[in-house]
């Protein structure tokens, strides 16, 4: 048995609901909008060219991927894209914004056993209105008893998060579906990380899996958290 947990953290995006599938089937859309001018294949570069430049400039999120795709639109014809074609993306982009939310399988049930005996924390990145508004939607706001939306995931957000929240990294779980935001931080701030893959991660959020560190974890889906929790404590 080992020391129980003081808090449980949670990603948002594609951990609890649906988010890179929709980022997917717009860049599809982009690519064929934008197919006379570019290569499949060649669009789809410049945009995550783009879009890693533009994190430091925009954030993480649906509005500055709008931004990067006007940019490589921009870009691939040499400054002639035409005026709805930009108007396009931005009603693309719009789409993205409303899209209703869609939880993956298991988030509610096993958020509301595992707050039954651990305060959760909502640890995620990105745009502060779209964040909230998609967590008011979500129908999971008050299984939280905090929600910390951040521009970028690293240690010190964990250390700080979980001493805030909590009693520390050493007495915290992460859970998430991205290794390079989720995972590794959490487990260099001291806290155990349980990786919970998605079908679709984007480009930039790969890293290399920490096998053998004795605080990760991996789990097929959130329907096996409340169990794991119980064996570690």
């Amino acid at each position: 048995m080992g020391e129980r947990l003081s808090v449980v953290g949670f990603d948002a995006d594609d951990t609890l609901w649906q988010n890179e599938s929709f980022f997917r089937l717009t860049e599809d859309r982009f690519a064929e909008l934008l197919s006379d001018f570019a290569e499949d294949n060649d669009l789809r570069a410049r945009l995550l060219e783009f879009e890693k430049a533009n994190i430091g400039h925009y954030g993480f999120g649906i509005k500055g991927f709008m931004l990067s795709m006007i940019e490589t639109a921009v870009a691939v014809t040499d400054g002639r894209v035409d005026g709805k074609v930009i108007a396009e993306i931005l009603a693309m982009g719009q789409e993205m914004l409303r899209h209703p939310i869609h939880l993956l399988p298991h988030v509610e049930e096993t958020l509301a056993r595992v707050a039954d005996r651990h305060p959760l924390v909502l640890i995620t990145k990105g745009d502060l209105l779209h964040q909230e508004q998609k967590l008011a939607a979500s129908g999971l706001g008050e299984l939280f008893a905090a929600v910390e939306i951040v521009s970028e995931k690293h240690p010190g957000i964990y250390d700080r998060a979980f001493s805030v929240h909590g009693d520390g990294a050493e007495r915290a779980m992460m859970v998430g579906n991205s290794m390079k935001s989720d995972i590794r931080p959490a487990l260099d701030a001291g806290a155990h990380a349980v990786y919970v893959p998605h079908g679709l991660t984007w480009a930039l959020e790969h890293a290399e899996t920490p096998e053998g560190h004795p605080r990760y974890h991996e789990l097929p889906d959130l329907g096996g958290l409340p169990e794991l929790i119980e064996r570690l404590e």
